[in-house]
Parts: C-alpha cells; sequence; structure tokens
C-alpha cells in the first residue's frame, strides 16, 4: 500500500540528471571565471595572486567588508565551502536576527531540516526525512541531550534520543553546523546529521565587548504582553593569551492553544457499541472516538546562561573550558469537554442510540444525533520543568610543529522533573440529544451536549465515574565523556588523525501514580459543584450556532484546597510500584568505546585541486536495561544486558572542478542505537479516559544500520552566492518499527492485575505497542540551494537578498506487524517529501528587513495506524515569519518580529483515504518590539 504515489526516482535517475546539470554548472562557471578576470576589478580571495606588495595594498583597498545579515550568510558559505564534507552553517547573525524563538527555528532555515512545534515553537527537528532520534547534537563539541514534557499530540514527556531545541533561547549560541555527511573522526550514533551547536568564546571578539537587548511580544490569540531580554559581556587580558565571557538569556511567555480533537476514529467493529440507524450498523463506518473541544494554557520562563574561559599560555598550547545551563519552567493546564462514551469498547456503552445520522463517501459519519451520551469535562495542570547543565574542559598542544595532541572531557546532564500532573474529570452520564456536524468544516465541527453545559446541577462528581489522577514522572539523562586524539603532518599534503573516545551515558525514568484513580472522596457538607468549578470558552473558534464553546470544568485549585490532593497521604498517596506503572520505572547505561584513524589530503588530479579524507571507526556498545519484567504472571525487576561491535568506514572528497565550482562524494557505514523506551525489558499499562494501551519493549533490539552515499554540486558564481545541488541515498539495513494492533487484554497474557485502580476491564481492547527490528529500506533524495545577494541591480534594488532551498526525500521502508508478517511498505516516519524555505531580505545603511517562508510537506507519525486506519500523519504546514530593524547609529537598534504571520493549524489526521481529524489545534500570531545596544 502506497501513503503517497509519486514517481520513483533511483539514485541512478538522480545522478544521472545531476551530471548533465553539473557539466552546465562548470561551462558557466567558466564562463564567469573569464568575464571577472576582465570586468571585476576586485576578484575572490581565492583566485587573487600576490605579485607585490603594491599589489596587497590594493586588495586591500578595494575589499568591502560585509556586515549584517549578508555578512553572516557570507560567512556561513564559508565555513560551508571550507569542509570537507557536506555541511552547512548559521552563525551569529543569522540566528540573532532570524525571527525565531529558539534553535529549532533557525534551523529550519538550513536545506534538508524540518521542525515540529510544541506550544506554538520549534521542539525537535528531522533532517532530510530522519526524526529526531536518528539526530545527535553536540554543544560545544560534546554530545548532549536535553528533554522536556510536551502535550500528549506533540509526543507527550520524551523519553527517547530525540533533542528538545525548546530548552534553549537562540540568542545563546553564535553558530550552528549541520553535519550531513560521517567521517571517522566525529562520534557513531547518527543516520541523519550531527549537529553543532557552539556558545560564544571571549576569543571569537576583539577586546572588551558588552551586547544587550530586550525585548516585548504580544501574542494575539492570548491577548499578553510577554518579555524577553539578552545580555553578553566579554573581555581578554594579557595581549590576548586569557579571556573570560558570560552571556545571559532570558524569555517569559503566556500561549493560549485551542481547537478541536478526536483521539482519532474507530469504526463499529471495536468500539462505539451503539445502535441505531442503519447507516452505523455496517462496520466500515468510521466515528470520532473523543468528540471534543479544548483549550490548553501554557505559561513558559526560560533563562540560559554561558560562561566561557580561555587561555593560550603560548604559541603552542590553547585551552579552555565552556559552562552552561539552561532551565525550562513551565505549567500547562488542558481544558476539554468531550463526549467519552464513542471510545469505549465491549461493554462499556452499548446503550448509546443513534437518532440521526450522515456518511460521506469515505465511510465517515459526518454527522450524529445521539442519546444516551457520557459526556466528561477534563481539566488537567502540570507542573513541568527541565534543568541543563554542562561543562567541558579542552585542550590542544603542539608537540612539535607538525604533531599536536588534543584533549576534551565533561559532563552534560537534562533533569526533566513533572511533580504535579493531575487530572480530574466531572461527568454527566446519558445525555439525551448529544451532536456533532462536520459536515460545514471538517476540521472544526459544531458539538452539542444536549444540556447546559454551564449550569454546576447539570454535572456529577461521580464515585466509580470521574476520576482524580495524580501522575508524576521524572526522566534524567546524564553523559559522561572523555576523548584523546592526535593530529600529525606527515607533509604538506597529508595528514593522519587518531584518538580514542570512551562515553557513558545513562537514562533513568520513574513514574508514580495513585493506587485508584476511580476513588474519589464526598463533596463536603453545603458545599456544591459551584464550588468547585470554572468557566472556560474558546477565544477565537466559533464553529457555528449551537456549538458550545463556553462550559464549566473542574477548578483544580479548589479540589486541593478542599481534600489536599497534593498530600501524598491515605487516597491521595502516589507510589512507583502501582502496578499499571512499572513499566515506566525503567533506565538505561551505555558504555560506548570508539576509536579512529583517519588520513586527511590535499592533492592536484592534473591541473584540479583535490582533497579529503578516508577513515574507520571502530566502537563497542554495552548495554544495561533495567525494568519491570512479567514472569510467571508477577512483575519482577530486571535488568538485561548485552554489547555489540560496529566497524564504521568512511569517506570525504572534494574536487574544485574551477576556482568556483565544487564537487564533494561522501559514502559512509552509520549506526543508530534503538530507543531508549525501547530497549526496557516490562511493559506500561496506561489508562486515560477511553485511551487503553500497553507498551512493551525489548531490550535486545539490533541498532539502527545504515550505508550512505552523497553527490553534491556547489557553485560559488559570485560573491556572496551560491547555487548547489545535494543528492544523497541510504540503504537502511536494520530498522527498529513500533508494531502497534488493537486487541482485547486478556489475550495478551499480562496479569489482570496490573488493571487494578483503573476503568479498564480485561475484556476491553488496548492498543499494543510492541517495538521489533524490521529489514528497513531505502532512503533517496535531493536538495537545491540558491542566494545570492541582487548587488548587480541599480539603486536601492542593490539592497535585496534571497536565500532559496528545496528538499525532496522519498523512502520505502517495510513495515511488519506484531506478529512479523509484513505489513505496509511505504514512507518512513517523520518524512516530508517536499520542503522548501524562502527568505526574501532587504539591507540598507540603517533600514534591514526580511521575511521568511517555511514549508513542511504532510508526513505519517504511526504506521500501521491504529482503530482500522491505515495511517496517522500531520497535514502541511507554512509558516512566515518576519524581522526588521532600523539602526539609530552604531551602537542602537530598534527591532520588530512577527512569527507565524499566518495563524498556521497543527493539523494532525489518520487515514491517508478518509482524512479524518485527529488534531487541529492554533496558538495565534507572536509579535516582539525590541531594542538592541552593542558598546
Amino acid at each position: 500500500m502506497q501513503f503517497q504515489r509519486a514517481t520513483k526516482k533511483t539514485p541512478v535517475t538522480l545522478l544521472a540528471a545531476s551530471i548533465g546539470l553539473a557539466l552546465q554548472m562548470a561551462a558557466l562557471s567558466a564562463l564567469a571565471q573569464d568575464a571577472s578576470t576582465t570586468n571585476k576589478s576586485t576578484a575572490p580571495a581565492e583566485a587573487v595572486t600576490n605579485t607585490s606588495a603594491q599589489g596587497q595594498q590594493a586588495t586591500d583597498l578595494d575589499t568591502v567588508v560585509v556586515t549584517g545579515f549578508r555578512g553572516s550568510l557570507e560567512r556561513a558559505l564559508d565555513i560551508k565551502r571550507s569542509e570537507t564534507g557536506v555541511v552547512d552553517a548559521i552563525v551569529a547573525e543569522d540566528i540573532a536576527d532570524f525571527p525565531d524563538l529558539n534553535l529549532a527555528e533557525s534551523l529550519q532555515r538550513i536545506p534538508g531540516v524540518s521542525i515540529a512545534r510544541d506550544a506554538g515553537e520549534g521542539r525537535q527537528i528531522s533532517v532530510r526525512g530522519l526524526g529526531p532520534d536518528f539526530t545527535r547534537v553536540r554543544i560545544n563539541g560534546m554530545e548532549a541531550l536535553t528533554t522536556t514534557g510536551g502535550t500528549d499530540s506533540s509526543g507527550g514527556a520524551n523519553r527517547g534520543r530525540g533533542f528538545d531545541f525548546n530548552v534553549f533561547a537562540s540568542e545563546l549560541f553564535n553558530s550552528i553546523k549541520v553535519r550531513k555527511t560521517a567521517s571517522a573522526d566525529i562520534e557513531e550514533g547518527s543516520l541523519g546529521a550531527t549537529v553543532d551547536l557552539q556558545t560564544a568564546r571571549p576569543f571569537d571578539y576583539d577586546g572588551f565587548t558588552f551586547v544587550t537587548g530586550a525585548q516585548m511580544g504580544y501574542n494575539d490569540l492570548a491577548g499578553d504582553l510577554d518579555p524577553r531580554a539578552t545580555m553578553l559581556i566579554s573581555d581578554t587580558w594579557f595581549d590576548n593569551k586569557f579571556g573570560a565571557l558570560m552571556s545571559v538569556a532570558y524569555t517569559k511567555r503566556r500561549l493560549i492553544e485551542e481547537g478541536h480533537s478526536t483521539v482519532r476514529w474507530d469504526n463499529g467493529t471495536s468500539s462505539g457499541g451503539f445502535s441505531g440507524t442503519p447507516s452505523v450498523e455496517n462496520a466500515a463506518v468510521f466515528h470520532p472516538r473523543i468528540p471534543r473541544y479544548g483549550v490548553l494554557e501554557h505559561e513558559q520562563e526560560r533563562l540560559g546562561v554561558t560562561a566561557s574561559l580561555q587561555f593560550d599560555p603560548s604559541a603552542s598550547t590553547h585551552m579552555g573550558l565552556d559552562l552552561m545551563y539552561a532551565d525550562l519552567d513551565a505549567n500547562r493546564t488542558e481544558n476539554f469537554l468531550e463526549g467519552i462514551s464513542f471510545s469505549r469498547t465491549g461493554t462499556g456503552k452499548p446503550q448509546t442510540v443513534v437518532v440521526d445520522s450522515a456518511v460521506d463517501a469515505h465511510g465517515n459519519m459526518v454527522y450524529g444525533l445521539f442519546n444516551n451520551v457520557d459526556v466528561r469535562s477534563e481539566a488537567r495542570y502540570d507542573e513541568l520543568e527541565t534543568k541543563f547543565t554542562q561543562w567541558n574542559f579542552y585542550a590542544d598542544h603542539s608537540i612539535t610543529d607538525d604533531f599536536k595532541v588534543n584533549a576534551e572531557f565533561g559532563q552534560a546532564k537534562s533533569e526533566f522533573e513533572n511533580p504535579i500532573q493531575t487530572t480530574i474529570t466531572l461527568d454527566r452520564n446519558n445525555a439525551q440529544g448529544y451532536s456533532y456536524d462536520y459536515r460545514g468544516d471538517n476540521r472544526l465541527p459544531i458539538i452539542h451536549n444536549g444540556f447546559d453545559v454551564n449550569d454546576p446541577s447539570q454535572w456529577g462528581f461521580i464515585s466509580g465515574t470521574s476520576e482524580i489522577r495524580l501522575r508524576p514522572q521524572f526522566a534524567e539523562n546524564t553523559i559522561d565523556s572523555g576523548q584523546l586524539g592526535f593530529t600529525w603532518a606527515l607533509n604538506d599534503a597529508f595528514s593522519l588523525k587518531g584518538g580514542g573516545q570512551f562515553k557513558q551515558y545513562t537514562f533513568e525514568s520513574r513514574e508514580e501514580r495513585r493506587a485508584n484513580e476511580l476513588t474519589i472522596p464526598a463533596l463536603p457538607a453545603g458545599s456544591t459543584l459551584a464550588d468547585f468549578t470554572r468557566q472556560m470558552s474558546l477565544e477565537d473558534i466559533n464553529a457555528g450556532a449551537g456549538n458550545d464553546s463556553t462550559w464549566l470544568i473542574p477548578d483544580i485549585d479548589a479540589f486541593n484546597r478542599a481534600f489536599g490532593i497534593y498530600s501524598d497521604s491515605g487516597m491521595f498517596a502516589v507510589s512507583d510500584q502501582v502496578p499499571g506503572v512499572l513499566g515506566n520505572n525503567r533506565s538505561v547505561t551505555e558504555r560506548d568505546q570508539g576509536f579512529f584513524i583517519q588520513g586527511d589530503f590535499n592533492t592536484q588530479i592534473g591541473s584540479m585541486p583535490f582533497s579529503g579524507n578516508v577513515g574507520v571507526r571502530q566502537v563497542n556498545t554495552s548495554q544495561a536495561s533495567t525494568g519491570y519484567a512479567t514472569v510467571g504472571g508477577t512483575p519482577r525487576l530486571t535488568t538485561v544486558k548485552r554489547s555489540y561491535d560496529d566497524t564504521l568506514p568512511s569517506f570525504n572528497l572534494v574536487a574544485d572542478v574551477t576556482p568556483d565550482f565544487l564537487i564533494r562524494l561522501a559514502g559512509a557505514k552509520v549506526m543508530a542505537r534503538p530507543g531508549l523506551g525501547n530497549l526496557t525489558p516490562g511493559v506500561t499499562v496506561s489508562v486515560s479516559g477511553g485511551n487503553k494501551v500497553v507498551t512493551g519493549g525489548n531490550p535486545d533490539l539490533e541498532p539502527f544500520r545504515a550505508k550512505t552515499f552523497d553527490l553534491s554540486f556547489e557553485w560559488y558564481f559570485t560573491e556572496e552566492a551560491l547555487l548547489s545541488l545535494g543528492l544523497f541515498y541510504k540503504d537502511i539495513d536494520t530498522f527498529v518499527q513500533t508494531s502497534r494492533e488493537i486487541r482485547p487484554y486478556n489475550t495478551s497474557g499480562l496479569p489482570d492485575s496490573l488493571l487494578a485502580g483503573t476503568t479498564a476491564l480485561p475484556t476491553d481492547d488496548f492498543q499494543f505497542n510492541i517495538p521489533l527490528n524490521t529489514p528497513g529500506g531505502d532512503l533517496q533524495g535531493a536538495e537545491l540551494s540558491y542566494q545570492q545577494p541582487f548587488t548587480f541591480l541599480p539603486g536601492f534594488w542593490s539592497d535585496f537578498g534571497v536565500q532559496l532551498n528545496y528538499t525532496y526525500v522519498d523512502s520505502k521502508i517495510q513495515y511488519m506487524t506484531a506478529a512479523g508478517a509484513n505489513s505496509l511498505r511505504t514512507d518512513l516516519v517523520g518524512l516530508s517529501k517536499n520542503a522548501y524555505n524562502a527568505t526574501l531580505y532587504y539591507e540598507g545603511d540603517k533600514f534591514s528587513a526580511r521575511v521568511s517562508a517555511a514549508y513542511r510537506d504532510q508526513f505519517l507519525t504511526t504506521v500501521p495506524g491504529r482503530n482500522n486506519n491505515d495511517v496517522e500523519g500531520t497535514a502541511e504546514t507554512l509558516t512566515i515569519d518576519m524581522s526588521a530593524s532600523y539602526k539609530i547609529n552604531d551602537q542602537f537598534e530598534l527591532t520588530l518580529e512577527g512569527l507565524n504571520l499566518t495563524d498556521e493549524f497543527q493539523d494532525q489526521w489518520v487515514d491517508s483515504i478518509g482524512d479524518r481529524a485527529s488534531v487541529y489545534h492554533h496558538t495565534g500570531r507572536q509579535y516582539f518590539l525590541g531594542a538592541r545596544y552593542k558598546f
């Protein structure tokens, strides 16, 4: 089955097309080179021949120093051009000036990089169709991992290997490199890319430097003012032998997220159990499982601090210490008004009666009028905090002019805490005249609940039905690493690198729960639900007349004041030994030992300069996975150990066909370790209302392994300009897939005791998530980039410029069923076939402005889909941002930024044919007005 049908482009087809383009580009480059010798007063730096001091002086006088946004683009091109592998970069002004909340938003400007958002800002990235678990991130040269807690629709708490970029403000960094090809001297662990984040260091600046900025933000949906501030101070002493730097970034923001969701759609074969009009008796008819509207309130404070010391005691010795601290503190409420009946299975709610209905051509019940519907008002409150700390010491020493040694060691730690995750529900059973209607808008239906949802007397706090869920959870990631290496220049054309690295990675996850979430207290004498509720309203959505857009929700603070629900005693005691939560109490310890040898060369073939590297990396991975496995029907804490070895050869070659036209070729074997949640030996049983899930693990999973090949053509056809084509192919030998299937709990062999304290019965249908190794498949694609300032135009038009890139990715992965049989062969999850970024900028002496567009095609999130849907995915997005600045003088500058100017909705769906709405939320437009001062 194909999710998207397109003409297959094999590596051979892409290669043939690219060779033709390469020959044309080379010819044009040669013509441009010839023209430059007669028409240009200043040649590119590579083409200048210094025949005399007078000639050098003339060249210096003609040189124009490009600053601002254009200057940052030029420096990024210099980095790309000088690297041996395929690398894209962003330098300081890119990040400081782009209209971006964080690093993920900045990274999406790079070809092949797409982002996923949570709470209106970028959280994780995918590179060339490979998701966040396949991308390694290094901060100041050392691997790091940050985790946060998101909404359920954006992945929930991160217990995987994916890096959450929303922990950091972008102002903390002065450069980013995305390394898309592997080399032996770069640590293993990536199938997609290695992202290098670099904070500022004192030797980056000339003497004393002080920069500060402040902004006030406004979100048109939340209606609040949000402050944002940055500061950097740096200086050097003792003839630039010692330097110190500190930077601080602070952001506070309040955000409203609202919209419609369904928690997927299902048909009559496994849920809904209702009777009525003939149209719904057909098992092919799908209905929303939990039709609902929701309002999510986000409050965030983000603080980041960096410090750096550099010391060069002599010309042959360099050393430094980098320190980093980041704190993301957030509160979030999720408030829903939902029809809960439709998600109940078996004997859960068979008495729901369909009075009237309408079904579209794809089998979607787009309208229904029902009796005997159970309606729920649900409020969830989370307190979340991520603290990230890192230190790393680095040094290098030249023993001779030809032999240098280097060392680096440090620690990175991410501590995620969700000490309060509380959900309280109010219920109204057997509501009459409940209806939903998608006929006018298949994303924002009209929902009427059949009673006055703003009347406290119409609601109940019902024993055995209503719930108080307390689910604190925690995750900690620690990486300790050290490495030693050497570089030996054997002659001017060849140098040898080698070294070893030891890394210990520790992951710990813990969750606590109440023993019985259905045990609720009686309301105090003399009180009513009016004392324990508050009103919630949709801010900017009016789906039509009859829609219940305002309703009562539980007031969690009032419940806490009356009952002390956070006392951790009596009926509100929480424990990590509650049977259903044992699977989330787990840990993984990895010890990785790697050694590499690499030769770097620089030579000529005929008159053509040729450079590159060839090397091999040998790595041993030792894993110990600890969790609760079910043995003889009883959960027992179990540790499973294993180790495996990988030999990873690689090469990167660059040919300078002309001084301005480069061809790159690269190949490597690469590996990425399995997801952390997949390595646990136990299972987790989760019951949240109508959502019933069993998640299992497999500590013996093989890692992801692949062979990769890259071919790229880069034409630097004039100053500050680039036209390039990059082709890539990945043969994924082994893949880890999560198989999802719906079946009764009592068919699993798990003990019924794991359901204690929940509303679930052993006969209920559960979703079973089971990881398994699959054969994998191939992935291929192309990246096309163009950037140029319009200096060839007359007058003020010469101050304009453009930066464009387009990425195409195609994959064919063989997915399996839980029994190991072949299922779908379709796209890799997280892969968008088409993506582009476009920036049009104006860079004047005083005024600068730019507008940026980032497009990402639809992508799959779950294969095979759940609840009898073929697949699940997220729709395409087009995000428009802008930025403008005005320089009062050389020190003082005013700024204006606008984010998500079209108020793009997050649109998640199920089924490639039915296109059934799963989540449709928006967060509004964000504006910032501010000022910068530099001394």
